[in-house]
């Protein structure tokens, strides 16, 4: 016995375009609520941020733990303690922040971002005042140990706070540097965090040659041919470029020149 299978028609097809359709409408109407919500539940939580850093001012400014638990509280969310200035989407907006000026000081008022501003100019100051030593490769915790003394003369470091910074502000102060250009950059040299303040990159061999005086404070041209098996010429090489940057200091008295790193006189100077 056989039998024939009816064949889906045209109001079958309509009726699944009709089906899709109302999906797309439903599927658009939910994204729309969610974020409708989400910017809500947004503005609610930037309101009470602002009123929590402007209660709270004086003890981010002053207190370097409170301070660094914030800042991470705020890049956990998404919101940038240096983030470049933005302008309000509206009007009421406009009213509220004041016009112009950066996201963090609409949000969290001026009082956080001045510090790292003030602290940035410091930080600079050291950095400009050490090239001719260091040859703009200064190690974070020399930075902070410098900004906390102030310069040299006698003269108090410039804002208030700036005698209890940490490494984790001289990092955050560096980073509002990048928008200027300035060539100020973080870079890791072995375990330490180097702050660079002239706009040169290290190739390999100086990168390694600068890790091993991180760790042994001086190096000489048979050092580096015995244990990274280099030839002489590269070594002399090497060094000889490092000499010239002013990234190296050079002893000349030994039965074999030796080229220290300025970290590591200044570290076992100040034991």
């Amino acid at each position: 016995m056989s039998s024939t299978r009816r064949r889906p028609g045209l109001s079958a097809f309509s009726r699944s375009q009709l089906t899709q359709s109302q999906y797309t409408t439903h599927g658009q109407t939910l994204r729309a609520s969610q974020t409708a919500a989400l910017s809500s539940q947004l503005e609610v939580f930037q309101s009470l941020l602002h009123t929590f850093s402007v209660t709270h001012a004086k003890d981010i400014r002053a207190d370097p733990g409170f301070r660094a638990e914030f800042a991470r509280m705020c890049n956990a969310i998404g919101v940038d303690p240096l983030a470049s200035s933005q302008k309000p989407r509206t009007a009421a907006a406009a009213g509220k922040g004041g016009g112009g000026g950066s996201l963090w000081a609409q949000m969290l008022g001026s009082s956080v971002q001045d510090f790292y501003f003030e602290l940035a100019v410091r930080v600079v100051e050291v950095c400009r005042a050490t090239r001719g030593e260091n040859g703009g490769l200064m190690e974070v915790g020399e930075v902070r140990r410098r900004v906390k003394r102030g310069p040299r003369g006698g003269v108090a470091a410039v804002g208030v706070g700036m005698e209890e910074v940490t490494d984790d502000d001289i990092l955050r102060a560096v980073k509002s540097l990048e928008p200027l250009g300035s060539g100020f950059a973080v870079i890791g040299l072995g375990s330490r965090q180097m702050i660079r303040s002239v706009p040169k990159e290290l190739n390999t061999d100086q990168s390694m040659v600068l890790e091993a005086l991180q760790v042994l404070g001086f190096v000489t041209v048979s050092m580096l041919r015995d244990n990274l098996g280099w030839e002489g010429a590269r070594a002399m090489a090497v060094t000889q470029d490092l000499v010239s940057d002013s990234l190296v200091w050079v002893d000349s008295q030994a039965g074999e020149t030796e080229y220290w790193t300025p970290t590591f006189i200044h570290d076992t100077g100040g034991q």
